[in-house]
C-alpha cells in the first residue's frame, strides 16, 4: 500500500499499475471481493489511459513520420525539379552555343564562298577588262582610248607638225600570183609586224594598212612621242628590212617584195570615225602629199618632201645623207622639191 501511494502521489502509471495488480490479486486472495473489485478498477483504468496515450502517442509519430515522409517526398521532387531545370537549361544552353556556333561556321563558309566567287569574278573581270584595253590599244593610241573611255567619245583634233609615212610593195600583184592564199598573207604578216616593231621603238603611231600600204606618222596624238628625224630613221630600218628579206627570199627561191617610201610633214587632223569598228585616222593635204612622195619614190629608197628635208637636214652628216632630186612632178601636186635620204 506504501508503495501504491509514493506511485500514485509523483504521478507514475506504470509503477501504480504495477502496484494495482498485486494488491487486487492479494484481495481476492482474502476474499475480500469488494477491495478486490474496486482495486481492479483502478487497474484497468490506469491500464486503458496508459493504452489510450501510447495509442495516441503512437498515432502522433505515426502522422509525425507521414509528414515528415511527405515532406521528403515533395523536397526529393523539389531537388527533381530543380535539377532537370538544371539540365534542361544547362541542355539549351549548350543548343544555343551549338546553335550559334553552327551560324557563325556557316556564315564564315558562307562568306568564304562568297569571297571565292567574288575573287574569281573579279579575277575574270580584270582579265576581261585588261583584255578589252589590250584590244583597244591595238587600233586607237592610248590616250585616245583613254579619252573615249572616260568621255564616251574622242574629239578630233588639230596637230600643226605631223610626219607621215607611207610604204607601197612593187609587183605585189604578180608576186601575189606565185603564192597561194596563205602564203601572201604570211608573207604580209612577216613584213607588217616588223614594221610594227620598228616604229613602236620609236613612239611613231601606226594609222592602218591597205592592202600591201602600210601607213603610220609621228608626233600623235602626242607631239613630243616622236620627231621627222625618227620618222625618217623608221623608214631606212623598213628598206634595210625588206632589203635583208629579198636576199633571203631569192636565196630560197621564193617570190619577194620591194618596197617604196615616201615621208611629208605638215598640219592634220587626227580623230575617231564611225561606231562600228571604229579606228584612228588622219586627214588633210599633208596626208595626200605623203602619198605622192610614196608613189613618187623609187624601190629600195626613202624618199621625202621639202617639208620634211627642212626639218631633218641639221642632221646631215652625223645621220642622214641627202640627195636632191629638183622638181618632180607629182600627181595632182604638179612640180614638188624631193630628196632620196639615206644612211650615213
Amino acid at each position: 500500500m506504501e508503495g501504491l501511494s509514493i506511485a500514485h502521489e509523483h504521478g507514475l502509471v506504470k509503477e501504480t499499475m504495477d502496484n494495482l495488480k498485486p494488491l487486487a490479486k492479494g484481495y481476492e486472495g482474502l476474499g475480500d471481493d469488494r477491495n478486490a473489485l474496486r482495486t481492479w478498477k483502478q487497474y484497468y483504468a490506469r491500464k486503458d489511459s496508459a493504452d489510450a496515450t501510447s495509442s495516441a502517442a503512437n498515432l502522433s509519430g505515426s502522422l509525425l513520420a507521414a509528414d515528415f515522409a511527405k515532406q521528403q517526398f515533395a523536397d526529393s521532387l523539389n531537388i527533381a525539379r530543380d535539377r532537370e531545370l538544371e539540365r534542361r537549361t544547362a541542355e539549351a544552353n549548350t543548343q544555343r552555343e551549338r546553335t550559334r556556333r553552327n551560324i557563325f561556321l556557316f556564315s564564315g563558309l558562307g562568306l568564304l564562298v562568297f569571297g571565292v566567287i567574288v575573287f574569281r569574278q573579279r579575277g575574270r573581270i580584270q582579265k576581261a577588262l585588261r583584255r578589252s584595253d589590250e584590244l583597244l590599244l591595238n587600233i586607237l593610241p592610248e590616250e585616245v582610248a583613254e579619252e573615249l573611255k572616260e568621255k564616251g567619245h574622242a574629239d578630233a583634233k588639230h596637230f600643226d607638225q605631223v610626219t607621215i609615212l607611207f610604204t607601197d610593195f612593187k609587183g605585189f600583184t604578180e608576186a601575189s600570183e606565185k603564192l597561194t592564199p596563205q602564203e601572201l598573207v604570211e608573207e604580209l604578216n612577216t613584213c607588217f609586224k616588223a614594221f610594227d616593231g620598228i616604229i613602236t621603238s620609236r613612239g611613231i603611231e601606226k594609222i592602218k594598212t591597205i592592202g600591201d600600204a602600210y601607213m603610220c606618222a609621228g608626233g600623235l596624238p602626242v607631239p613630243a612621242s616622236s620627231t621627222p628625224a625618227g620618222v625618217v630613221r623608221a623608214a631606212l630600218e623598213m628598206q634595210a628590212f625588206m632589203i635583208a628579206r629579198k636576199k633571203e627570199r631569192d636565196a630560197q627561191g621564193k617570190p619577194a617584195f620591194e618596197m617604196r617610201v615616201g615621208i611629208h610633214t605638215g598640219p592634220v587632223v587626227a580623230g575617231i570615225v564611225g561606231v562600228k569598228k571604229f579606228a584612228y585616222d588622219i586627214w588633210g593635204d599633208t596626208v595626200n602629199t605623203a602619198s605622192r612622195m610614196e608613189s613618187s619614190g623609187e624601190v629600195g629608197k626613202v624618199n621625202i618632201s621639202q617639208a620634211t628635208y627642212e626639218f631633218v637636214k641639221e642632221q646631215a652628216g652625223s645621220l642622214f645623207d641627202f640627195t636632191p632630186r629638183g622638181k618632180v612632178q607629182a600627181k595632182g601636186k604638179g612640180e614638188m622639191e624631193m630628196y632620196f635620204v639615206s644612211k650615213v
